[in-house]
């Protein structure tokens, strides 16, 4: 496979917020290390994180000018001497966390897109332990789902249960952004009853028509016809006839923890705590977690997850066929990147907005 000197990228611009990204032509490496592979990017899709950015709402530090994006779906196009688990043309994506990988290490995170430079361009270097191999059956835009919005999906749903443990009955999704509709696909996939909230009549429409078309009566929500958290709560047991919900993504920030914890099952239930859609405030009391022990459940951060998260989903989706293609909003062409990120942080988005990047 032949590949270029140089190849297109977009960067993040500085100065005063909102910022933007804009157009860099970058330099390839004259030699591949040993263990290094190139990525042939075909297909890159945004999340919360990477609008946050430029709009100074992410808590964590970056690299300034950085290459935006965690996600992406590509193909080695060459590969280092001492590489021994790829081959050129295989389908491939890097992890999020670089030093994530079976879920035990020690050191601080390595996360592209942030601190690192991410995958918003033509090409990639990544080491081959990095990489996680793609399923066959996905378009490209479907895979460049899967990284971060289909890992943490999958962990905050507690990789559903394998051998030996319970899967869920039901599970409460907040919101209809990537992570929330990777996890309805998912949660239908495997026979759990999901509960999706949202502001907007005509997103929740989109979501039931999904649970139609797998034959799931799935519950909705709208939080600004029902503001009151109480009368949420209540709608959500009476969706699960009283039971309440044994899962929780968390997907809009600290503020939502004392619903989330009332809307639970009386034992054993699970908060994923994972996003900031709403900002990192919250106002309420600590004896608000003494439900942790009242009701035997657990809170519990998300931040995407581990390689082997990423293998056990891609196994998981290759067993069931589970296709990706609903959750696919928009795609923007690579040269309009700008207006895919405008159009993300907008809100107007139901599931995951794709920049493609080559046929």
């Amino acid at each position: 496979m032949s590949v270029p000197d140089t190849y297109r990228a977009f960067r993040r611009t500085t100065g005063d917020v909102p910022q933007t990204i804009a157009p860099s032509t970058e330099q390839l490496p004259e030699q591949l290390g040993p263990k290094d592979v190139l990525v042939k990017i075909h297909a890159v899709s945004l999340n919360f994180r990477d609008v946050a950015i430029p709009n100074g709402r992410y808590p964590l530090p970056v690299l300034d000018r950085g290459i935006p994006c965690s996600d992406a779906a590509g193909e080695g196009a060459a590969v280092g001497a001492a590489v021994t688990e790829f081959a050129v043309r295989d389908r491939v994506s890097a992890v999020f966390d670089l030093n994530h990988l079976t879920g035990g290490e020690d050191e601080p995170p390595r996360e592209l897109g942030g601190a690192l430079d991410g995958v918003l361009r033509e090409y990639a270097v990544f080491e081959e332990a990095h990489l996680v191999p793609l399923p066959k059956y996905l378009s490209w835009e479907e895979a460049a789902t899967i990284p971060c919005a289909g890992v943490t999906a999958w962990s905050a749903l507690d990789s559903l249960k394998g051998p030996g443990g319970k899967k869920p009955r039901t599970a409460l999704l907040q919101g209809t952004g990537g992570v929330s509709m990777f996890g309805l696909v998912l949660c239908l996939a495997a026979g759990v009853r999901p509960i999706v909230s949202s502001s907007c009549d005509k997103k929740l429409d989109s979501v039931r028509q999904l649970g139609a078309a797998a034959e799931v009566d799935v519950g909705t929500i709208n939080y600004r016809t029902v503001p009151a958290p109480e009368d949420r709560a209540a709608e959500v047991r009476r969706l699960t006839g009283g039971a309440g919900v044994d899962v929780v993504v968390n997907t809009t920030g600290p503020a939502s923890v004392p619903h989330d914890l009332d809307v639970l099952r009386e034992r054993g239930g699970l908060v994923s705590f994972l996003g900031f859609l709403d900002g990192i405030g919250g106002d309420w009391p600590p004896a608000t977690l003494m439900a942790l022990i009242t009701k035997f459940a657990k809170l519990k951060g998300i931040r995407v997850g581990s390689k082997q998260d990423f293998t056990h989903l891609n196994r998981f989706l290759e067993e069931k066929q589970v296709s990706l293609a609903p959750l696919i909003d928009r795609v923007f062409p690579f040269d309009e990147s700008p207006a895919a990120f405008d159009y993300l942080y907008s809100g107007s988005h139901v599931g995951k907005v794709i920049i493609k990047v080559r046929d």
